[in-house]
């Protein structure tokens, strides 16, 4: 069989997750040293995945190139490289959260809008993303070469309660903006402040100004993850998620022995609102598509049969950053085992802030290992036969 070529109509959606989005660049590995000339043409991402979507989209390296260089900077990513983890800091925020909840608000001192301070982050995106003050200058670069059609990235207002989705588009793909019940696009050109927006962690990371609103996490509204992608003219979706597929008798096993922490019942909220959308995104899509393939052409109304391919991890990455949380900056350990890190099986919200180059690592080697395994099934969809 022939290796398939490059195709504009093929997206990549990366999903969310934090410092789990290290494992989509495991994937994107196998697929630049397996399918050199398959360069997706539209880049959608969410989240801590909205960055690994932003830094391929500008940069105009060969795509196994600037995937290798993308690792490259997840292996070396320090907790430290993401936000301040020095006591002083953390104690004051500490101390401010608690200072406004015993004074009903009236607090005097300036108000904790986070649990940490992300400057490290943005410093970082600034030099991995060469922009031009705010601007990302390589996304229009990318635009003008050809291989890149669109690339999106999803945030959420704080100020109006929407799901907006920022795109960049080539000027003649004949993109049209859609707008549906609390949810919308935007046309713009991306800039630093869209990405750090899109992966700012509900109370971990601090809201950001976006053009005078504030955002959050795209993953808080989104209950569409693949309509960015479907919009933007996909015929064949990769969906890199961050989330385990437990079996029945796991899903069962119960993560805790007693109360609830606060770690446990922060897991299974940033689960709910950040990964299983879509899986019911992608169930929804099924269902679409068996329903165009029993319509004739000529009762179609416009709508195209979209074909998606769903990787995910083999083992539970939360479960799997129980092993490293010894190794966190002391003063950032005592605070996440404050929050009952200590005493889940699972820990879901410790793995969201764990860049800790060991277990980063792990994440990359996981999502080769996991791409490599269904490779048969990757080369059936890239060559258009669906798995």
């Amino acid at each position: 069989m022939t290796e398939p070529a490059r195709r504009s109509d093929l997206a990549i959606m990366f999903s969310g997750g934090g410092a789990r989005a290290a494992y989509q660049v495991g994937f994107l590995r196998l697929l630049a040293r397996e399918f050199p000339d398959c360069v997706p043409g539209i880049l959608t991402g969410v989240s801590a995945g909205g960055i690994n979507a932003a830094y391929l989209a500008a940069q105009q390296d060969p795509f196994a190139e600037k995937v290798e260089k993308l690792a490259e900077i997840w292996r070396n990513i320090h907790i430290d490289n993401v936000f301040r983890v020095d006591i002083r800091d953390l104690a004051s925020r500490t101390a401010r959260w608690g200072g406004r909840l015993l004074a009903g608000g009236k607090h005097p001192g300036p108000p904790a809008r986070s649990m940490v301070d992300t400057a490290p982050l943005r410093e970082l995106l600034h030099r991995l993303l060469g922009s031009n003050g705010d601007e990302i200058p390589g996304i229009a670069a990318s635009l003008r070469a050809g291989w890149l059609r669109s690339v999106a990235l999803t945030a959420s207002s704080y100020t109006t309660g929407q799901s907006l989705t920022w795109v960049q588009t080539c000027d003649d793909c004949g993109f049209q903006l859609w707008e549906r019940p609390q949810r919308k696009s935007v046309a713009c050109t991306l800039r630093v402040d869209h990405v750090v927006a899109s992966s700012a962690l509900p109370f971990f990371f601090p809201a950001v100004d976006v053009d005078g609103a504030w955002y959050g996490d795209g993953g808080i509204r989104l209950t569409a993850p693949l309509s960015a992608a479907v919009h933007l003219g996909a015929r064949r979706i990769i969906a890199v998620s961050t989330r385990y597929a437990r079996s029945r008798a796991e899903a069962d096993h119960p993560s805790i022995s007693g109360y609830p922490p606060p770690a446990q019942v922060a897991g299974v909220l940033y689960n709910a609102i950040f990964l299983d959308q879509l899986d019911s995104d992608a169930l929804q899509l099924q269902q679409i598509n068996k329903l165009i393939a029993r319509l004739p052409e000529s009762a179609r109304d416009g709508l195209r049969q979209i074909d998606l391919l769903m990787l995910r991890p083999s083992i539970d990455l939360g479960r799997l950053a129980n092993a490293y949380e010894p190794d966190l900056p002391r003063a950032f350990r005592f605070l996440t085992r404050g929050l009952g890190t200590r005493e889940t099986r699972s820990n879901d919200m410790l793995s969201l802030v764990m860049f800790q180059g060991d277990y980063v690592k792990r994440l990359i080697e996981l999502g080769e290992a996991d791409a490599l395994a269904r490779i048969d099934d990757i080369r059936r969809f890239l060559g258009g036969v669906e798995p």
